[in-house]
């Protein structure tokens, strides 16, 4: 029967025992014997080395936290040695990170997430009832009252419904169907699972991405994992970086040589470059991807950060909606906000949404299941998303105050935005183009054909050489063009205009005189 199969009992167990005895006394010889010539100590070969591990994850590169970075981490832990420098602090505007640059956080957003995380604040009476409001709303969208519980792969309903409705308003009535809507781990996680889900084929008809040049590195490095192929275009910096159809369509016909190009990429408002497109450029881009049929990515992560006279931030979606039904029941849609950026700043929460529209309904389903895998994002985060996309309305007790506070960071960063373009374009041999929008000035710099000789016999970029001798020399950490793409033989370089107005100005002078003194060194 089942049972003979053990063998009638004692046998193997006895077996296994004197094995057992056997084994340690093998191992204590073996001991011994290495004990011998211990001094010639041989390592097994690692299982993992750079030659064994995926190769697509060795061919990645993401320039915001790359050596530069690294490098200034060193400088730090010297200048906390005493080590004496030029400076005494990295001042680090390499990354849109808010908060770690001084940015106060928005009251509101932290009392109504307080409140979910601990909510026996819910009967204090230092928290406002509209903060206690939503945060019950929240609590009771999620599993046995509490933030610790898993939610649905697609995020908490009550957060997508706050999403779909602060989508409607956004863009003037459109329709918006919670259905539609992905709560992600920041945008970053949403890109980079529509990405995967679109990446197919092999050969000539591997999926081919289109991704502006100037690029923020998160697009290249995905499309590297993924082993997709990155298709780019050129944003034109004569015109203020705008992005040009005709520039579109050449990127277009050169990839379909070599891959099935696919998927369409637009960063609105820019990151590195700052510009907001208009409606016009918006309205040529989705009837180019209409006709060529192509899934649109909208990264409109800075959608709240618009600076300019005359700019204004137009979705992707209101504008393929205005445009008739043709476009909008056709065009494949895709498009990401977060909390990490606008004037929240929320970037540790991993707070995140995507909204995606015309998906054929097979593939909604593989969509889900490909989250589903990651059970679901932060819940802490998607109840930071949702203060986002539901603040205090007017009437409410704490409106006045999460106005004022808005508005301040705004204000704030459309002033910095002014005086870093200013700034940059008295320099000689620099040049800056206004930032409308986004966080980040991205200026072209010249760079003389002698520091580009130097910069070569270190195997470096230019831009990375002069970056690496602005940290080195002022402490200041910002990321070169080359990490985010640029035009053959132009040069540039990425810093964020978060810092304080006072340190930012100094910070501005600091690069002023390092780019006088570094074009004097190698004239």
């Amino acid at each position: 029967g089942p049972g003979g199969s053990r063998g009638g009992g004692t046998e193997p167990d006895a077996a296994w025992l004197a094995a057992g005895r056997q084994g340690p006394m093998r191992w204590s010889s073996a001991a011994e014997a290495s004990a011998v010539n211990i001094n010639e100590k041989v390592n097994r070969e690692k299982i993992l080395t750079l030659e064994s591990m995926n190769p697509q994850v060795k061919a990645v590169e993401y320039a915001v936290r790359g050596p530069i970075v690294l490098k200034a981490g060193e400088i730090e832990k010297e200048l906390r040695k005493g080590i004496k420098k030029p400076f005494t602090e990295v001042i680090k505007a390499n990354i849109g990170d808010a908060h770690a640059m001084g940015q106060r956080p928005i009251t509101f957003l932290r009392q109504v997430v307080a409140l979910c995380t601990y909510p026996n604040l819910l009967d204090s009476p230092s928290f406002p009832e509209d903060a206690k409001k939503r945060a019950r709303r929240i609590l009771q969208g999620c599993g046995g009252n509490s933030l610790g519980s898993y939610s649905a792969s697609q995020g908490i309903n009550c957060i997508r419904e706050d999403v779909a409705s602060y989508i409607e308003r956004r863009d003037g009535g459109v329709p918006a169907d919670p259905d539609n809507i992905y709560l992600t781990t920041g945008a970053s996680d949403g890109i980079s699972t529509v990405l995967k889900i679109l990446t197919s084929g092999g050969g000539k008809s591997r999926t081919g991405v289109m991704i502006p040049i100037p690029q923020y590195p998160l697009y290249s490095a995905a499309i590297s994992e993924l082993d997709a192929i990155q298709v780019n275009y050129y944003l034109d910096e004569e015109n203020c970086w705008a992005l040009d159809v005709n520039e579109l369509r050449r990127s277009l016909n050169e990839a379909k040589a070599y891959c099935n190009p696919k998927v369409l990429c637009i960063i609105n408002p820019g990151n590195p470059t700052g510009q907001v497109q208009n409606r016009k450029c918006i309205e040529d881009v989705i009837h180019f991807a209409w006709e060529e049929k192509l899934f649109l990515l909208a990264d409109e992560v800075y959608q709240d950060n618009v600076y300019s006279e005359g700019c204004q931030f137009h979705s992707f979606k209101k504008i393929l909606y205005e445009m008739g039904p043709e476009y909008y029941n056709n065009v494949e849609l895709a498009s990401f906000h977060s909390t990490s950026k606008g004037y929240m700043g929320e970037c540790g929460y991993r707070g995140g949404y995507m909204e995606v529209i015309n998906l054929h309904p097979e593939i909604k389903g593989q969509l889900v299941k490909l989250l589903s895998v990651r059970l679901c994002p932060p819940v802490s985060g998607q109840a930071a998303m949702d203060i986002v996309v539901n603040p205090p309305i007017p009437g409410e007790e704490s409106y006045s105050q999460f106005i004022k506070e808005k508005e301040s960071v705004l204000n704030n960063l459309a002033q910095k935005a002014k005086l870093t373009e200013d700034m940059f374009n008295k320099v000689p041999g620099m040049h800056c183009n206004p930032l409308q929008g986004a966080m980040y000035a991205f200026p072209r710099i010249f760079i003389p054909s002698k520091a580009i000789e130097e910069a070569k016999a270190h195997k470096m970029a230019p831009d990375m050489f002069y970056c690496m001798k602005l940290l080195e020399e002022t402490g200041i950490c910002v990321v070169p063009g080359s990490g985010f793409g640029q035009r053959e033989g132009s040069y540039h370089f990425r810093m964020t205009i978060l810092p304080p107005v006072e340190k930012l100005k100094i910070l501005l002078e600091k690069v002023k005189d390092f780019h006088i003194k570094f074009l004097e060194r190698y004239a």
